[in-house]
């Protein structure tokens, strides 16, 4: 009898350990924005493609719309390992220590989506990404959502008509640079707080791209949308280190090339919400959507240009003389 239990229990150990190794590992995968933006589609693609390419073997939560953690948060959870992904704006690694991304925000900089990925799919992206990693982050890729515009109550079609508005922005030295440089009175704030502050007269505008104005439904308190497209609004897709370092080698293969055909997918959605986004803004009537005229881009060019000069020291001249070098812009 001590023997068939004895056998029993070595068994049951057996199968419960065969059972435990047979668990998928889990990823939590936390984003801000909303499911039907290209980044929320794009996480979707991901979580499709690992599971496929795994076989299960690995399971995919996504977290959208600040569902999880909000702007302030998620990188923290990051690396605590609360969470094993993000997709945060290039501009929120500044704070936490790495100013060289930062150098995504500056304003005109980017002529172009061919120029920019000449950067983000090039040597110069790839070692930017390499500086997170003592931050205890992998860096996976980069995810386009289109270029910044300027939304507001009151009419911006000049830098001078944006003095004395108080304009939401993400948290970024250079953002901030940026409305300050046009009179304006930057307000950094978490992206799910932005439609109740322009509802109440919070604020009286925002910096941001098109898709997430028009999901986040930010055009309906707001009057005017001009197409300044003055800076690259994008993401940086991120694991916690310790949980990739952990993967098993025959994973991490996988979970590579499912990022790829992930920002494959981005980059194509990207491009096409953003026309989607222009034209539905357009057929509610209750945004007007200005593109300024070739003297008025030039003034907000030459308005804005300066700072990237003014951020040089804090982001890296080297840096920046190496994009402008890649994008065509050298002086």
């Amino acid at each position: 009898m001590k023997t068939i239990v004895t056998l029993s229990a070595v068994l049951g150990l057996a199968f419960s350990g065969f059972a435990y190794a047979q668990e998928p590992i889990l990823i939590k995968f936390s984003h801000v924005a909303a499911i039907d933006t290209p980044k929320g589609q794009a996480a979707e693609h991901f979580k499709q493609q690992v599971e496929k390419r795994t076989k299960g073997r690995v399971k995919v939560e996504v977290f959208a719309n600040s569902t999880l953690y909000k702007d302030k948060e998620e990188l923290e959870a990051l690396q605590m390992g609360s969470v094993q992904m993000l997709a945060p704006v290039a501009g929120k690694f500044g704070p936490m220590g790495v100013k060289e991304f930062e150098a995504f925000d500056l304003p005109y900089i980017f002529p172009d989506e061919q120029a920019l990925h000449r950067v983000t799919r090039g040597p110069i992206g790839a070692s930017l990404l390499k500086k997170l990693e003592p931050r205890g982050m992998v860096g996976l890729s980069y995810w386009d959502a289109g270029f910044r515009v300027l939304s507001s109550n009151k009419p911006i079609r000049t830098p001078e008509e944006a003095k004395g508005q108080k304009i939401r922005i993400n948290s970024s030295k250079v953002n901030q640079a940026i409305i300050k440089a046009i009179g304006g009175l930057p307000q950094t704030m978490a992206f799910s707080e932005v439609y109740q502050a322009l509802q109440t007269g919070v604020v009286d505008g925002a910096d941001g791209n098109l898709a997430n104005l028009y999901t986040q439904k930010q055009y309906e308190v707001q009057k005017h949308i001009t197409l300044t497209r003055h800076t690259y609004s994008g993401y940086v897709v991120v694991m916690n280190k310790a949980f990739w370092d952990k993967l098993p080698a025959d994973i991490k293969p996988e979970i590579t090339a499912a990022m790829k055909d992930a920002t494959d997918f981005n980059d194509k959605v990207a491009e096409e919400d953003e026309a989607k986004a222009m034209a539905a803004i357009k057929a509610s009537g209750k945004s007007t959507i200005y593109t300024p005229t070739a003297d008025e881009k030039a003034r907000w060019i030459k308005t804005l240009l300066p700072v990237q000069d003014e951020l040089a020291p804090r982001i890296g001249k080297e840096l920046i003389d190496a994009i402008r070098k890649e994008t065509g812009l050298a002086k």
